[in-house]
C-alpha cells in the first residue's frame, strides 16, 4: 500500500482524505495531523473547499473509530493484541491506556482524539469495555469534528503566512545563512581560544607552584 500522503491527496482528493483518516484510526501508520495540516494549506490556496474537506475527514475518522469499536467488542482483547502488534498496538500500551479509560471513559474518548498515541487505542478499548455505542459515538463524533477543524485551520494559517511572506523569506534566506555560519564560526573560535587560554593559565600556575 502506498502510504505517501501527497499521492493520496493529489490523486483522490476528498476521497483520499477520507481513506487516510479512516486508516489512521484503525492503526495503519498514516500521519493524520500532517494530512489535515496539508489540506488546510490546500484550502488556503483555493485547491480544496472547507465544508467537504471537514465532512470527509471527520467521516473518515468516525468510520474508522466505529470499525475499531466493533472489533474490540466482538473479537476482544486477544485478537486485537495478535493483529495489533503489526500496527504498533502492544500489550503494554493497551494496558496503560485501559487503566485511564476505565477511570475516565467519556473524557478519554473526547480528549484522547487529540493525542496521537492514544487515539488509535480508544475505539478498541471502548468496544472491549462495552461502552454504550450511542455514548461512544456522541463523544467520538464531536471530538472528531473539533480535531479535524483545529488542524485544518492551522494549515490554513500556515498557508496564509507562506503566501504573505515567502518572497521575503527567500530574499533574506541566503544572507541569513551566511550570518548564521559566521556567528557559529566565531562561537567555535571563541570556545577554542578560551580553552587554550585556560590550558596556558593552568600550565603557568603549575610552573609557579613547582618553583
Amino acid at each position: 500500500m502506498n502510504l505517501d500522503v501527497h499521492f493520496w491527496l493529489a490523486h483522490y482528493g476528498y476521497i483520499g482524505v477520507f481513506f487516510i483518516l479512516m486508516s489512521e484510526v484503525i492503526g495503519i501508520p498514516f500521519p493524520a495531523e500532517t494530512t489535515l495540516t496539508l489540506t488546510g494549506i490546500a484550502w488556503s490556496a483555493g485547491q480544496l473547499s472547507l465544508l467537504p474537506l471537514v465532512v470527509m475527514a471527520s467521516l473518515g475518522n468516525i468510520v474508522g473509530s466505529t470499525i475499531g469499536y466493533f472489533v474490540g467488542k466482538y473479537l476482544g482483547r486477544l485478537v486485537i493484541l495478535r493483529v495489533g502488534k503489526y500496527v504498533g498496538i502492544t500489550e503494554r500500551r493497551l494496558n496503560k491506556a485501559e487503566v485511564q479509560f476505565r477511570k475516565y471513559q467519556s473524557g478519554v474518548i473526547f480528549v484522547g482524539k487529540f493525542i496521537a498515541g492514544i487515539r488509535v487505542l480508544i475505539p478498541y478499548l471502548a468496544g472491549i469495555n462495552e461502552t454504550p455505542f450511542i455514548r461512544f459515538s456522541l463523544y467520538n463524533s464531536i471530538a472528531a469534528v473539533l480535531w479535524v477543524l483545529s488542524f485544518v485551520l492551522l494549515g490554513k494559517y500556515i498557508g496564509e503566512l507562506w503566501g504573505k511572506y515567502h518572497a521575503l523569506i527567500f530574499h533574506y534566506m541566503t544572507p541569513s545563512i551566511v550570518v548564521l555560519v559566521i556567528l557559529i564560526g566565531l562561537y567555535v573560535w571563541w570556545k577554542v581560544y578560551s580553552h587554550r587560554r585556560e590550558k596556558l593559565a593552568d600550565k603557568g600556575d603549575n610552573h609557579g607552584e613547582s618553583m
